[in-house]
C-alpha cells in the first residue's frame, strides 16, 4: 500500500510534479503516496471532457451499461483488498469498510440497469386541443454537460461511486475530485474504469488540493456540480456560481424519535442497540448518524440506561480488526474538535453518562443528557461518536424537538402506529423518514438528500441521473394519431 499512486487524466494514468502522503489516522503509518496534477494537467482534463460531450452522450446505452457492470464485478473480485485500503486511509473499521464496498458494488450495478432503460422517452398526444391536431410530443432527457463531482472522506469509495456511476449512465463526462485525506479509494475506481471501452476524456479522477478548487468550480465548461460535504463549503460553492446546477448533500443532526407506544422491553432493547450502533459507526462520521435521541417521557427512564449500556459495549480500537466497532476519526484535529464541543456542553450543565475521553485521533463513544440548546453540540453536526438524549411529552413535542435543528437530512421514528408514521412523514422537515429504525438507513437506489441547510437536490442513482440531465421536447407534425 506504500507505492506512489498515479491519477487518472482523461482515462489514462498520469503523474504530476509533486506528491502528497496519505497516512493512517489510527497509527500514522504511510498508506500511500499520491501524485498531484499540475494546473496544466487539470486544464487538459477539463478540455478533454468538454470536447467529448457530444460523443459521450451519443454512446450506445449497452456500452455505458457494460462499463458500469464491469466496475461492479471487479469491485466484487477485489472486495477485501479495497476494504482494507478504505480502513487504512480512512480509519473506518474494516467490517464497515466491507459494507461500503458492497454498497458501491450495488451503485454501479444499479447504474448499469438504469442506463439500459434510461431515456426511453415519454410520448404525449397534443391533439387534446384543435391546434395540436396530428402532433405528438416526445420528451427525452439529455446531459446538462460535464459534471464536477466533489466527494468527502467519510465514504471514500461509495460517495465517489455516487458521483461517477450516474454520470456515466446518462453519458455525461465527469471530473471527480476525491477528498485529500482519502484519495486512494477513488483512484481504484479510475483503475477499473480504465479497463472499459468508455471514450477517452469522458472521465478523470484528479486528487486536486482544496485550494485549487475555486478555479474548477468557476470554470464555465463544468456546468453541473455535485458536492458532498459541509454546509459551509457547499453553500459557498452555490453562492459563487448562481447560474450553475448544484446538487449539495450537506450536513445533518440526525434525530431518533422514540414514541410512547414503542414500550416493550424488546422494543426498547432494539431501539437502544440500533441507536448505540449508528451513533458510533464510522466513528460517528456519517451525516445520518444518530446525534440526538428524543424519547417520550413514558419510556425515557427505561430507555436511557439501555442506551448507555449498549454504547459502552461498542468495541473500540484497531480498525483493521474485524471485531472493532469504532475506530479513530479521520485525524487528530477532528477528535480535538469533538472533545471541545463535549467539554463546552458539560461546562454549560450537560451530564456526561459515558465516554468523553480522547486518545489521539480516537474519541470514546459518548452519551450526554441535559445538553443546553445554545451549545455548539446541540446546534451543529458533531461528526463524531457523540449522542445526546432528551425527554419529551408526547408526539407533537417530539416532532417539534426533531425539527428544532437547522439541518434536515433524515430522521428515525420508533413507533408501531401506522397513523403516527404518516404524521411523522408530514411533520418532520427532513429528506427522509425511517420508521421503526434509526435515521442512518440509506438504500443507494432511493432518493437521498435533505431539507433546510442539509442541501438541495437528490442523490440515489436514478435521481442523480435526473439531476445531471434536462428535458428536451421533440414535436412531430402531420401524424395520423
Amino acid at each position: 500500500m506504500t507505492s506512489t499512486h498515479a491519477f487518472w487524466l482523461a482515462g489514462r494514468q498520469a503523474t504530476g510534479e509533486t506528491t502528497f502522503d496519505v497516512t493512517s489516522p489510527w497509527d500514522g503509518r504511510l498508506v500511500g503516496t499520491v501524485a498531484v496534477p499540475t494546473d496544466a494537467q487539470v486544464e487538459e482534463a477539463v478540455a478533454a471532457a468538454h470536447a467529448v460531450i457530444d460523443e459521450f452522450a451519443a454512446t450506445p446505452a449497452h456500452v455505458r451499461a457494460a462499463a458500469l457492470d464491469h466496475v461492479s464485478k471487479r469491485l466484487v473480485e477485489r472486495t477485501e483488498e479495497i476494504a482494507q485500503l478504505i480502513s487504512a486511509e480512512n480509519g473506518k473499521p474494516v467490517k464497515w469498510a466491507r459494507g461500503e464496498v458492497g454498497r458501491a458494488i450495488s451503485v454501479f450495478r444499479f447504474a448499469a440497469e438504469e442506463a439500459r432503460r434510461f431515456n426511453g422517452g415519454e410520448a404525449q398526444r397534443l391533439d387534446t386541443d384543435a391546434g395540436g391536431q396530428g402532433r405528438l410530443a416526445l420528451t427525452r432527457r439529455f446531459p446538462k454537460g460535464v459534471v464536477l463531482g466533489i466527494a468527502p472522506f467519510n465514504f471514500p469509495l461509495n460517495l465517489c461511486a455516487h458521483k461517477i456511476a450516474p454520470a456515466i449512465a446518462v453519458g455525461a463526462p465527469i471530473i471527480l475530485k476525491p477528498a485529500p485525506a482519502t484519495p486512494l479509494s477513488g483512484l481504484i475506481i479510475g483503475e477499473l474504469l480504465a479497463e472499459t471501452e468508455l471514450p477517452a476524456g469522458s472521465w478523470s479522477v484528479l486528487p486536486v488540493p482544496n485550494d485549487k478548487m475555486p478555479a474548477l468550480v468557476q470554470d464555465e465548461r463544468l456546468p453541473v456540480i455535485s458536492f458532498t460535504g459541509s454546509d459551509k463549503v457547499g453553500y459557498a460553492i452555490m453562492d459563487s456560481v448562481p447560474r450553475k446546477h448544484c446538487t449539495l448533500e450537506l450536513g445533518g443532526n440526525g434525530a431518533a424519535v422514540v414514541l410512547g407506544d414503542f414500550a416493550s422491553e424488546e422494543d426498547l432493547d432494539w431501539a437502544a442497540t440500533r441507536i448505540a450502533t449508528f451513533s458510533n459507526y464510522q466513528g460517528g462520521q456519517s451525516c445520518i448518524s444518530v446525534q440526538r435521541v428524543i424519547a417520550d417521557a413514558s419510556v425515557y427512564d427505561r430507555l436511557l440506561p439501555k442506551i448507555v449500556t449498549a454504547v459502552e459495549a461498542q468495541v473500540t480500537g484497531d480498525p483493521s480488526d474485524s471485531a472493532t466497532d469504532v475506530g479513530p476519526l479521520v485525524n487528530e484535529d477532528a477528535a480535538k474538535r469533538v472533545e471541545s464541543w463535549v467539554d463546552e456542553a458539560v461546562e454549560a450543565g450537560a451530564q456526561l453518562l459515558a465516554g468523553g475521553k480522547r486518545d489521539g485521533a480516537s474519541y470514546a463513544p459518548t452519551v450526554l443528557t441535559g445538553v443546553p440548546a445554545d451549545t455548539t453540540l446541540a446546534r451543529e453536526e458533531v461528526f463524531g461518536p457523540v449522542l445526546t438524549v432528551q425527554s419529551v411529552n408526547g408526539e407533537a413535542e417530539a416532532f417539534a424537538a426533531a425539527n428544532s435543528s437547522k439541518y434536515g437530512l433524515q430522521a428515525g421514528v420508533f413507533t408501531h402506529d401506522l397513523q403516527a408514521a404518516f404524521r411523522a412523514h408530514r411533520a418532520l422537515e427532513v429528506g427522509g423518514v425511517v420508521i421503526g429504525d434509526v435515521p442512518s438507513y440509506r438504500a443507494d437506489q432511493m432518493p437521498y438528500g435533505g431539507a433546510k441547510q442539509s442541501g438541495v437536490g437528490r442523490e440515489g442513482v436514478k435521481f442523480a441521473m435526473d439531476d445531471y440531465t434536462y428535458e428536451r421536447v421533440l414535436v412531430l407534425t402531420g401524424l395520423a394519431l
